[in-house]
């Protein structure tokens, strides 16, 4: 067992939610991608990704005449993780995970590693602009929004987010689960 420094993400985002930069979110983001992209490879679904399981700290280096910062980023909680094989035809079909950052093929029980990338998704939407993108008054709510996937970026923090950064995200969180983009390829996407 490895011992986890720092703040989960989601404490990181309520407390600098005024300094918090597009750039900032690219590159925390980009580490998330690389991490779940290595799970995935090892065919490990997590099926619980939220701010909550990613540990963020920061280090700053002393010396340095620039005031260099390096991040360090883990994600954490394994409970419910599940090992599966891309080339089976046997999916998943437990329902797990946290409702608002559930995919729609878990609500229906028949999934894979996708369900991980749709979650990137959701906490690439919550990390830019600071609110869900689907919410509801109660689970249910929530759970037909994600169905659905009718996805807005009303919000006035999204005026200054840039159309490369919306357009990872609505590849992401798309319903299809066989045109959602894997971390492979969200990786490749010109927003990095």
């Amino acid at each position: 067992m490895e011992y986890c420094g720092g703040v989960d993400l989601f404490d990181k985002i309520v407390k600098n939610k005024d300094t918090f930069t597009e750039e900032k979110a690219a590159s925390i983001m980009k580490c998330i991608f690389l991490a779940i992209n290595h799970c995935h490879s090892n065919n490990i679904a997590h099926r619980d990704l939220k701010p909550e399981n990613i540990m963020y700290e920061e280090e700053h280096l002393e010396g340095s005449s620039e005031n260099l910062k390096l991040e360090h980023i883990k994600i954490i909680d394994f409970g419910l993780s599940k090992q599966c094989n891309k080339n089976e035809h046997k999916k998943l079909q437990t329902i797990v995970g946290t409702p608002f950052y559930v995919a729609p093929e878990v609500l229906s029980g028949d999934y894979g590693f996708e369900c991980d990338c749709w979650s990137l998704g959701v906490i690439m939407y919550v990390l830019l602009s600071g609110y869900l993108p689907f919410y509801g008054k109660n689970e249910r709510d929530v759970f037909e929004k994600i169905k659905k996937g009718a996805l807005t970026f009303e919000q006035k923090e999204f005026d200054v987010i840039s159309d490369t950064a919306k357009d990872l995200i609505r590849k992401l969180l798309t319903v299809d689960k066989k045109k959602r983009y894997t971390c492979a390829e969200a990786l490749k996407h010109r927003w990095f």
